[in-house]
């Protein structure tokens, strides 16, 4: 466990957070008529995920000085995150995601080059902060967005590593923003650095360019961090010490956006781990967070809290008036 004079949340992460425009219109985009205005953001909706579970979170990054980005800074603080290290820039914008469901088909276009956050350096950390933590917790989107991006990444995790912080790591692979070739090399760099790893089986496959699972998995094994992989067969894999098992999903009745699952589960699973359970109880808490998320639209708007978890798991029925 970590010490410092300063006081920390239990988990510090930072990225970029976008607004977020959705069409609803069914036609597409195109044609629609109105967006609904929300935001979304990997790092910010775990950070909410595990204020929501009952923990103490902390995100930040850089916003611009608009409409928008306030907007964002707002929310997030308004879920209980503490965003005393976010920044609002005048020279950038906020970035900007439009998701659009036409004719079944769910697609994100983004606007995000030259955004605040691409411009995040190393200088924007408060390495007291970072140090006061218990857990770090970064994605490869972040490393993806510009150079400077993975700069403050790398550095990130060093300061961690320095302090005795323990580094969570989620890839994230988006190849809107760069391709397997490109990430490869960055990401299993960052993998190795990590405690936790929390890919998904299908990144795996592009990552390590292996269809074969035993070998995927024989890799990870070589890796000093608990790896714990995403999308498998009804099921999250578990790897500790190269012993792997496997944690049944929680059914869900009905599914209406599967947007912003992973970080549902990321946030569960890191959640257990600040509640003291095991790597395997950890992923049972991430399975149901997640299954709970795509039950309801919304990138984040979804998160359960802990008394909805609770309760799901002991089965109490919800009394509607």
């Amino acid at each position: 466990m970590s010490t410092n004079t300063r006081q920390s949340p239990e988990i510090v992460t930072f990225g970029e957070s976008m607004g977020l425009l959705t069409a609803k219109d069914t036609r597409g985009l195109e044609y629609a008529a109105s967006l609904d205005k929300s935001f979304g953001g990997a790092e910010s909706n775990l950070a909410i995920g595990v204020s929501r579970l009952g923990h103490t979170s902390g995100w930040f990054g850089r916003l611009g000085q608009d409409p928008i980005g306030t907007m964002i800074l707002k929310a997030i603080r308004g879920e209980g995150v503490d965003v005393s290290r976010a920044r609002l820039s005048d020279a950038e914008p906020t970035g900007l995601m439009i998701r659009e469901n036409a004719s079944g088909k769910s697609s994100v276009h983004y606007y995000r080059k030259l955004s605040a956050a691409s411009a995040m350096t190393p200088d924007d950390l408060d390495p007291d902060y970072i140090a006061g933590a218990e857990i770090l917790h970064v994605t490869g989107i972040t490393a993806a967005i510009s150079p400077s991006g993975l700069s403050t990444v790398e550095a990130a995790i060093h300061i961690a590593k320095q302090a005795g912080v323990k580094v969570s790591f989620d890839p994230n692979l988006r190849l809107k923003l760069w391709s397997a070739e490109q990430a490869r090399p960055v990401l299993l760099r960052l993998a190795e650095q990590a405690d936790y790893f929390l890919p998904g089986l299908d990144e795996m496959k592009l990552l390590y360019n292996e269809r074969d699972e035993q070998k995927i998995f024989e890799r990870l094994s070589a890796l000093n961090a608990v790896s714990i992989v995403k999308g498998g067969p009804d099921l999250t894999y578990v790897l500790v010490n190269g012993t792997l098992t496997e944690v049944p999903y929680f059914k869900a009745d009905h599914v209406l956006d599967t947007v912003g699952a992973g970080d549902g589960f990321c946030a569960g699973f890191l959640s257990g781990l600040l509640k003291g359970y095991s790597p395997q109880e950890a992923t049972r808490l991430g399975n149901l967070t997640g299954s709970m998320v795509i039950q309801a639209v919304g990138d984040w708007e979804a998160l359960p809290t802990w008394e909805q978890v609770e309760a799901k798991l002991n089965n109490v029925a919800h009394v509607e008036r």
